[in-house]
């Protein structure tokens, strides 16, 4: 127990000694989208103009030496990243994001149990964003599922804010920017609540995913809204509630509102029955495995008829036996005015390579403003 706790007293001193330091990309507002390779969309094609933060998905974490990499296939594209992004806009900062949902959760809980391999992870993830040149660092862990790895991150998060502090002080550069991607909601499941104060000192927002509500591989009996903004009687899963609960936990302006730029299909079990929630069986097989589907594909279905309900704030279409839930123009801009209204940082989007026109990109910057 001391060797967790003296160094979580210490780091959280220590960041409000280097605070200063910490503070000096003033962020007013987040725009932000994540790309990855393995998309097919090119950096090249972003247009950067409509964000001021773009991250580049994902570094990973190696599970013996604990300290973040960057595969060799993804080695000239993220050293290139932010060169490439800024031609069109000078003044966009880039991430390096580290993780993902399909990155293992329990390599990441391993890492952040020991002050020595938490010390690995930090100190590589620096060097990293320092000789890509990135200007910030986003941690990507889903989901830290126990009490002891929610005190874990918080150990993690300060001691990784007080490790950027000390770069910045003898780099004499601007400290790394730091963010992390968190549940929609401030507890996990069964009431795990996310270590609040050292998220509210040491990370300069979090990225709440807002999305992924309901799909058909674990939602297969009937259709859903993959990213309602508001709940409805059949469940208390929405953005508003998990909004609402994060900013009883942490500051406004510590929190952007994810949005999705894709969607899921699900095979319907009447074609005549095609609502929110209407009888399904599973995955739209035709559309992909998964049932996924991106925003630009969505809208290149020929013979669907769309709708979109503004009480839940969602879109869907359906043809035949195939319905898929998504955010089009109308749900994007209503959920940004949202945001901007409880008194957000921004937003951000995942994935920019699933919006091949930019629609909601620009729906999205001119809903925010400028």
């Amino acid at each position: 127990m001391a060797s967790k706790t003296l160094p979580y007293a210490f780091f959280t001193l220590l960041f409000f000694h280097q605070f200063h330091f910490s503070s000096a990309q003033t962020t007013t507002v987040v725009k932000a989208t994540y790309w990855f390779p393995e998309s097919g969309y090119l950096a090249s094609s972003i247009n950067s103009t409509l964000f001021t933060h773009l991250f580049c998905a994902f570094a990973d974490l190696n599970p013996t030496t604990y300290q973040v990499t960057v595969s060799s296939s993804h080695s000239a594209p993220f050293a290139n990243f932010t060169a490439t992004v800024q031609q069109k806009n000078p003044s966009v900062k880039t991430l390096l994001s580290i993780g993902g949902g399909n990155a293992n959760a329990s390599t990441f809980a391993s890492m952040a149990s020991r002050n020595s391999t938490r010390k690995s992870f930090i100190d590589s993830s620096i060097k990293l964003a320092r000789s890509y040149n990135f200007y910030g660092l986003d941690l990507d862990w889903e989901y830290p599922s126990s009490a002891t790895e929610m005190s874990n991150f918080g150990y993690l998060l300060n001691e990784w804010r007080a490790a950027v502090a000390n770069e910045s002080k003898t780099s004499n550069k601007t400290a790394l920017l730091l963010s992390a991607a968190v549940f929609y909601t401030s507890s996990y499941y069964g009431g795990l609540n996310y270590p609040f104060q050292a998220i509210s000192n040491s990370l300069d927002w979090i990225n709440i995913m807002a999305y992924d509500f309901y799909g058909p591989s674990w939602a297969p009996s009937m259709t859903g809204p993959p990213a309602g903004l508001y709940n409805i009687t059949r469940s208390q899963i929405s953005g508003d509630n998990g909004i609402k609960a994060w900013i009883q936990a942490v500051p406004a302006k510590k929190v952007v509102y994810g949005i999705p730029f894709y969607g899921y299909a699900w095979s319907l079990v009447n074609a005549n029955d095609h609502g929110i929630f209407a009888p399904a069986n599973g995955t739209a097989t035709a559309i992909s495995s998964d049932g996924s589907i991106t925003y630009s594909q969505i809208k290149g279905l020929k013979n669907f008829t769309a709708v979109y309900n503004s009480s839940i704030v969602t879109n869907y279409c359906y043809s035949g036996t195939t319905w898929i839930g998504y955010d089009d123009t109308n749900s994007t801009s209503t959920k940004v005015t949202y945001a901007k209204g409880k008194g957000l940082l921004g937003y951000f989007a995942w994935h920019v390579g699933a919006d091949l026109n930019s629609i909601l990109a620009q729906t999205a910057s001119s809903a925010w403003g400028a």
